[in-house]
């Protein structure tokens, strides 16, 4: 989609444009490599890795961000500033590496003074409402930005939008920023947030079998990971082929070649079915399946999906059973019991990587797993109610401002979610916090304009490589929120809500003309 020039910042807009021109090629060959698709996947990936690609993954400004990115190994933003305070030429930060690039230190510039400060930090009232402040020297509010973007008719009648910066965690701007409105898809980051608090990084969910010893029944036990596979190329994903030629040659070192095949799904409680029915967006929500259910070659995006997930997977497995020569009864629903000896495992990626998946491809039924497992790790229901209350708890636990929020499932497709603006900029500000590396993959996980996953085909002409953000679209809901690196090098983030919108699309170009005044800048 093309972004319509913002008037208010002619100077600005053409620059942007340039810097996205320029970083294009860099940023394309780096999202290549490094995007969070997890059919790219070879071996296994620790949230050190993670947090080590964040110092990649944030660093795609043009003239903006240095190559380090601004993530050091302990966690802590640097290169925006160093890379502001370069451009004025006013020294630099030691990165150990002398001007021949010999690694000496000899002559290294002095240590980097910090950036000033060229947005001007608005703070708000009671209900989220911008307060005037004076510009500093050099600077434009924040305010005479954005104001006038807000005013956008597309936005519906219901909005809500701050910003803070993710240094300092203070807000720069805030209209109706304490709002709650419905989230669409940006719930996915409270989601992201919730999971990774309450499970860990490396956390992974594991799909088993077990056998009853004193039945011979063979229990094909779900372990609530949509990401399994029944494909031939598994492409670093736990595979339902890998799980069946183990499992066969335990049965044969048991001298057994022929068995009575259940499955277990009982890891969730409550209704299988979303609140919106059957919906091309989203599989029923159960422990096992195999490809999201989707009945297409697609790992992404809508797709038909079969109308019960768990039995195509325990039949798909009977077939792979099969080919290792042992014959297996069609399956039906079943239990596993704690006399049972459990024969093989596969396990997924780890949990940060299947938080970037989430985030980047908009993956509704990862989502909803995920909301699950925090319902349990969390002493909680495996089901709607068990996730509403997990993921509540784990937010406040962490001091966010959760006042009004509601989470009715993990993925954002429940029209009641809500929540505000101001939550999902202090969920962006908790995942950039240096003392919580954890956290990243939130903010390595968004999309970025104009190169992958959701975003990949908006900014193409605007803020393309500076903008990462979590969409959201509803009927009559858009929402954009995440992250946005600014000409004097510091990082934003931001969340717009709108709701009551009548057109998606001029709601959409709405939103990505605020985003593109932050990457902007003031003129």
């Amino acid at each position: 989609m093309v972004v319509p020039e913002l008037r208010p910042w002619r100077a600005a807009g053409p620059r942007v444009a340039r810097a996205a021109r320029a970083v294009r090629p860099r940023v394309a060959r780096f999202a290549r490599a490094t995007a969070p698709q997890l059919d790219r996947v070879t071996r296994p990936k620790t949230w050190q890795y993670t947090a080590g690609a964040a110092t990649a993954g944030l660093a795609l400004a043009a003239g903006v961000v240095t190559a380090a990115g601004p993530w050091d190994s302990t966690g802590q933003r640097t290169a925006e500033r160093d890379r502001a305070v370069a451009l004025e030429r006013t020294g630099g930060a030691d990165h150990g590496r002398g001007p021949d690039g010999s690694g000496t230190t000899s002559g290294s510039p002095r240590p980097a003074p910090s950036a000033p400060s060229v947005l001007t930090g608005l703070g708000g009232t009671a209900d989220g409402a911008p307060r005037g402040a004076e510009a500093v020297p050099g600077g434009t509010p924040l305010a005479d930005v954005l104001g006038p973007l807000m005013e956008d008719p597309a936005l519906g009648g219901g909005r809500g939008a701050a910003v803070v910066d993710l240094t300092t965690g203070e807000r720069l701007y805030g209209r109706g920023a304490d709002t709650v409105l419905t989230p669409a898809s940006t719930t996915k980051i409270a989601t992201a947030v919730a999971a990774l608090t309450a499970l860990g990084p490396d956390h992974r969910l594991t799909t088993r079998t077990a056998l009853e010893a004193d039945t011979g029944e063979l229990v094909l036990v779900g372990g609530g990971d949509p990401t399994l596979t029944a494909r031939k190329d598994a492409r670093g994903l736990a595979s339902l082929r890998t799980l069946a030629e183990r499992t066969a040659a335990a049965l044969k070192k048991r001298d057994v070649r022929e068995v009575t095949l259940s499955y277990d799904t009982t890891l969730y409680a409550g209704t299988e079915m979303h609140p919106i029915g059957v919906n091309e967006n989203l599989a029923r929500v159960t422990a096992l399946m195999a490809d999201e259910g989707r009945t297409d070659d697609s790992a992404s995006g809508p797709a038909p999906r079969v109308p019960d997930p768990a039995a195509d997977a325990a039949r798909a497995f009977a077939g792979f059973l099969e080919r290792h020569g042992v014959t297996a009864s069609a399956p039906g629903p079943s239990k596993a019991t704690d006399r049972a000896d459990t024969l093989a495992t596969v396990s997924s990626p780890p949990l940060s990587a299947l938080v970037e998946r989430m985030l980047t491809n908009s993956d509704n039924d990862l989502a909803e797993a995920l909301a699950r497992h925090t319902a349990l790790a969390s002493g909680e229901s495996a089901d709607f109610d068990g996730v509403s209350a997990a993921i509540t708890a784990r937010l406040k636990r962490l001091g966010l401002p959760v006042g009004g929020a509601r989470f009715h499932d993990g993925s954002g497709l429940d029209r009641t979610d809500r929540i505000t603006a101001g939550l999902l900029t202090a969920l962006l500000a908790e995942a950039a916090d240096p003392s919580r590396p954890e956290l990243r993959p939130v903010l390595t996980g968004l999309p970025v304009a104009g190169f992958t996953g959701t975003l990949s085909g908006r900014y193409t002409d605007g803020a393309a490589g500076v903008v990462r953000a979590k969409t959201g679209t509803l009927t009559g809901v858009n929402t954009l929120a995440g992250t946005v690196a600014i000409p004097d090098g510091r990082l934003l983030g931001f969340a717009f809500l709108a709701s009551d919108t009548t057109n998606a699309w001029e709601a959409q170009a709405a939103l990505d003309r605020l985003a593109t005044g932050l990457a902007s800048g003031p003129p």
